[in-house]
C-alpha cells in the first residue's frame, strides 16, 4: 500500500519560514520524481516544484529564490524548505509520487498570515 504523508504546514507570519516534509511507503522511493504542488480556496491544484530520481530539481516562478525542493533516499522522505513566506503561500500543500503512476498525499495546511 502506497502512502505518501505530508508534515509540518502551519500558521506563520509573512516573512517566516517553514520546512515541510513528505513521508514515502510502499514505493521504491529513489526510482521516483517527487514533487510539491499546493491549492488555494478556489483555485486549481498547481505545481510549487519538483526533484528527479537524478536531484534535478524544478521550481515555479513564484517561488524560484524562496523555496527549495530536497530529498532523502535513505529516510524516503522530500522535503520543502519555504523562506520569506507571502500570503499569497496560503494553501493546501500536497506530496506527488511519479513514475509510471501518480500517487498523492492528503496535504497539510500552510496558513501565512499576521
Amino acid at each position: 500500500q502506497v502512502q505518501l504523508v505530508e508534515s509540518g504546514g502551519d500558521l506563520v507570519q509573512p516573512g517566516g519560514s517553514l520546512r515541510l516534509s513528505c513521508a514515502a511507503s510502499g514505493i521504491d522511493f529513489r526510482r521516483f520524481a517527487m514533487g510539491w504542488y499546493r491549492q488555494a480556496p478556489g483555485k486549481q491544484r498547481e505545481l510549487v516544484a519538483t526533484i528527479t530520481s537524478g536531484d534535478s530539481t524544478e521550481y515555479a516562478d513564484f517561488v524560484k529564490g524562496r523555496f527549495t525542493i530536497s530529498r532523502d533516499n535513505a529516510k524516503n522522505t522530500v522535503y520543502l524548505q519555504m523562506n520569506s513566506l507571502k500570503p499569497e503561500d496560503t494553501a493546501v500543500y500536497y506530496c506527488n509520487a511519479k513514475l509510471l503512476w501518480n500517487y498523492w498525499g492528503q496535504g497539510t495546511q500552510v496558513t501565512v498570515s499576521s
